[in-house]
């Protein structure tokens, strides 16, 4: 209770600060009436919901609109406090100024009023991300992008020579709220028509109940040689609580039954031969391996135990700081990671070719599209679905098309 009653102290000081600029360009009492109306309702929500959260049920669409529109408020009224604030920097010391020089002459109106001209600016600076995750949240988490790119390797087979693989990372399937939405996606992904399908794990939230409804969605995706996957940290069921150890057990493995119904080819620290004119490839796929807490219950030694070391290989690893950690030193040289787990935080600002940033490069040195570290790639992609946050704002959900090609680089 102590905590909350500290949020609404903090979220109330912020807001009276923030008020100062709605209040400065208008004196419409409606107005007013209806600014604190929302606020209390958006507030209110939030509160309801995380205050009753429970382990045992889950994170559910309603906390995940309620932590969305309290977002859509307070990042505004933060860059209100901060235009609020640096106005008063100035307002401060010369109001200490009258007090000291004018005294009872300033009859107590030591302030001086704030400029209108400051209050429309921070008001309109702060209108950019109030749009922006509305946006983000009614049309961004479905606003799909084909990444495409081609990647050169000196030493891959010459039958692979134009070989096309997708990558889909992050489905979440537990957070989608439009059925046709996703199957349009499926469709995309089709029509990228690409050798190989492969899914980096996450297809859930929390519980395998919630793939159910896209089972007969998902098991659309077709490819010629087929869909391979491996198991995210959230395919585990770990952040929700269950009756018993069984019955998290049994979750796990209906989960594994369902990816079968599908068409994938769960990969459990294992391998698989891709084969073309009597030439191979190698893929691998791990479990879960993450720094931070997460599980690490991925094993490339084991994993790659029946392929040879000279083979050309692609991994499949749920978690980029596998490949920062372990991969990348390893002796075998994985040719190409495939990673994702980041979203790329569901927000962030992306000119493609140019320029990308997110909040989430602080936690994660390898966090969106392609790098490269000792001859060896990795590409990080961004997430089908999203999570927590029911939005995506500037890095949109994402279905990777990686043509491989023999020989060098021209560019």
């Amino acid at each position: 209770m102590l905590r909350w009653i500290i949020f609404l102290i903090i979220f109330g000081i912020l807001d009276l600060y923030a008020f100062q600029a709605f209040k400065t360009v208008t004196k419409n009492g409606l107005l007013y009436t209806i600014y604190w109306i929302i606020t209390a309702l958006v507030i209110g929500n939030f509160v309801f919901h995380y205050f009753g959260f429970s382990r045992r049920d889950g994170f559910s669409h309603a906390h995940a609109y309620a932590f969305g529109f309290f977002l859509a408020i307070l990042i505004p009224k933060m860059i209100l406090l901060i235009g609020m604030f640096a106005e008063d920097v100035f307002r401060v010391p010369q109001a200490a100024y009258r007090y000291f020089t004018e005294g009872e002459s300033a009859k107590g109106n030591y302030f001086a009023s704030r400029r209108q001209f400051i209050s429309k600016l921070a008001l309109g600076v702060a209108a950019i991300p109030f749009a922006s995750i509305l946006y983000g949240i009614y049309k961004g988490k479905y606003n799909y992008k084909v990444l495409k790119y081609t990647m050169y390797f000196e030493d891959l087979p010459k039958a692979f020579d134009g070989y096309k693989l997708t990558q889909i990372s992050d489905i979440h399937s537990g957070s989608f709220d439009n059925i046709d939405k996703v199957k349009y996606a499926v469709n995309l992904i089709n029509e990228q028509q690409s050798d190989v399908i492969l899914f980096t794990g996450d297809i859930v939230n929390n519980k395998t109940d919630e793939l159910i409804p896209y089972v007969d969605v998902f098991n659309k995706l077709k490819a010629k040689d087929g869909l391979y996957s491996v198991l995210g940290n959230h395919d585990y069921g770990d952040y929700v609580t269950w009756e018993t150890e069984e019955a998290k057990h049994q979750n796990l493995e209906h989960l594994k039954t369902l990816q079968k119904d599908i068409g994938f080819d769960l990969l459990l620290n294992e391998s698989r031969y891709l084969e073309k004119d009597g030439e191979r490839i190698a893929l691998i796929g791990v479990e879960n391996w993450g720094v931070g807490g997460f599980k690490k219950a991925g094993d490339l030694k084991k994993a790659s135990s029946k392929i040879n070391k000279d083979d050309f290989k692609i991994l499949l690893s749920h978690d980029p700081s596998h490949w920062e950690r372990e991969v990348i030193k390893d002796d075998y040289h994985y040719h190409l990671t495939l990673s994702g787990h980041t979203h790329g935080m569901q927000f962030g600002i992306e000119i493609p070719g140019w320029f990308k940033w997110s909040p989430v490069k602080w936690r994660y040195k390898y966090w969106a599209g392609i790098y490269k570290e000792m001859g060896q790639y990795i590409n990080v992609n961004r997430g089908f679905g999203y999570l927590a946050f029911p939005g995506r704002v500037g890095i949109w959900p994402e279905i990777t098309v990686i043509e491989l090609k023999k020989g060098t680089s021209i560019a």
